[in-house]
């Protein structure tokens, strides 16, 4: 991925919406590029065997792209008009459909609830970087701290060699010379989002996992 300099002042508007659109289209390269794979094998006339392999191919890469689409939308997409207040539910579904595999699976126990939406795009986004503590999977559990509209969140990462990512700890906490890039810019978008709800984001080793807070 494209990124900026490694060092300098912090992106402006134009060029956050760039890393924005950069990550979003390194989240979908891969199941999009599994489609078009899957294609080509159908264009070549296979046998029947190697015909059901890529239809099963280009199934589950699709099921794999529209979840992911529908995730980045909520996370870093408008998602309504100012104000506008986002249902946990679905956020739940969302989150969901794009983090749970083989490897790694969620509990969730927030309720029902609407939310504004600031506060949930911050939930899904704190949601990413605890996957990225976990990186050979693992449970993610997520609970409420306080209720109703003030609602924050407290996220646990359990699974091997779970560890905290020093560059993200860095962008979370405004400390050290981390660059704002496309690599980073998902971490800082956190930041943002915190920062528009009036809380920080940390991360602390908890046991044999990682604690994700918003408080």
């Amino acid at each position: 991925m494209s990124g900026t300099p490694a060092s300098g002042p912090a992106p402006d508007a134009l060029e956050l919406a760039a890393l924005l659109c950069s990550r979003v289209c390194h989240d979908l390269i891969s199941p999009v590029g599994a489609i078009v794979n899957g294609l080509e094998v159908l264009d070549d006339n296979p046998k029947d065997d190697d015909r059901e392999f890529a239809l099963d191919l280009i199934r589950k890469s699709a099921r794999t792209a529209s979840a992911r689409l529908q995730f980045c939308r909520l996370a870093f997409g408008a998602a309504g008009s100012a104000g506008a207040q986002i249902d946990l539910g679905d956020a739940h579904s969302m989150a969901r459909g794009h983090m749970e595999d083989d490897k790694t699976k969620l509990t969730w126990n927030l309720p029902r609830l609407l939310l504004p939406k600031n506060r949930v795009k911050l939930l899904l986004n704190m949601l990413v970087i605890a996957q990225h503590t976990i990186p050979r999977g693992g449970m993610i559990t997520v609970d409420p701290i306080g209720e109703g509209d003030g609602m924050s969140f407290r996220i646990r990462a359990v699974g091997l060699n779970s560890r905290i990512p020093q560059n993200i700890a860095d962008i979370l906490a405004a400390s050290g010379h981390a660059a704002v890039d496309a690599h980073a810019v998902q971490p800082y978008y956190t930041r943002l989002l915190a920062q528009a709800c009036g809380l920080t984001v940390t991360l602390a080793m908890d046991g044999d996992g990682v604690v994700v807070v918003a408080a």
